[in-house]
């Protein structure tokens, strides 16, 4: 099998490019995981997410290993129902978790009211687009009842691939994975929609 050589360069942000990049490329905000209750290290909940494989498709070919190593690169929160977790139209860098709890997604229409799409509970990866690409929130995420949850950050992300290239390459294919199925999904949704 062919050796990927990742420059870290490439992986930095480029400072004056982001500033010169306009109110899309705003400085994050996080200002949701302030307003919630920090739990500590993700390690905290490291047996929680290894009992999950077998039942989230996210850690189907993940190892004990790989679990606490990616545990150990995450933060835990969290939300009492009700609370809101990601906010639409928000710059953040983060993808989640859901350990335990279920989490509601919503819209905004045309007409600016929030609609729900659906709901996801434990072994749910919640942010990915916008950890990987940076541009703002496409969804709410809010808790229905109390809610446990890990976070990954971008740069979190960056030093596992630099560190244990072998887990972030995993955690790449992964996510490649369950963006292209939400692709699909919803190019055959709206597919069906046009042939009403």
């Amino acid at each position: 099998m062919a050796s990927v050589e990742i420059d870290s360069n490439q992986l930095e942000p480029d400072l004056a490019q982001a500033e010169d990049a306009g109110p899309a490329r705003a400085p994050v905000q996080n200002w949701a995981l302030k307003a919630l209750e920090s739990l500590g290290a993700g390690t905290d909940v490291e047996e929680q997410i290894f009992a999950m494989i077998g039942h989230s498709k996210f850690f189907s070919d993940f190892t004990r290993s790989d679990i606490r190593l990616l545990a150990g690169s995450m933060q835990v929160y969290r939300a009492q129902p009700g609370q809101t977790i990601i906010r639409e139209g928000d710059i953040d860098d983060y993808m989640m978790l859901i350990v335990s709890g279920r989490v509601e997604i919503m819209k905004k229409d045309r007409n600016a009211s929030m609609q729900p799409m659906t709901s996801v509970g434990p072994g749910a990866t919640l942010g990915e687009m916008s950890m990987i690409d940076g541009e703002p929130r496409f969804a709410t995420c809010a808790a229905q009842e109390l809610t446990i949850f890990a976070v990954l950050s971008r740069d979190a992300m960056v030093r596992i691939i630099l560190e244990e290239p072998s887990l972030g390459a995993k955690i790449l294919i992964k996510l490649v994975t369950l963006l292209s199925a939400r692709l699909r999904q919803t190019s055959s949704s709206l597919l069906h929609y046009m042939e009403r």
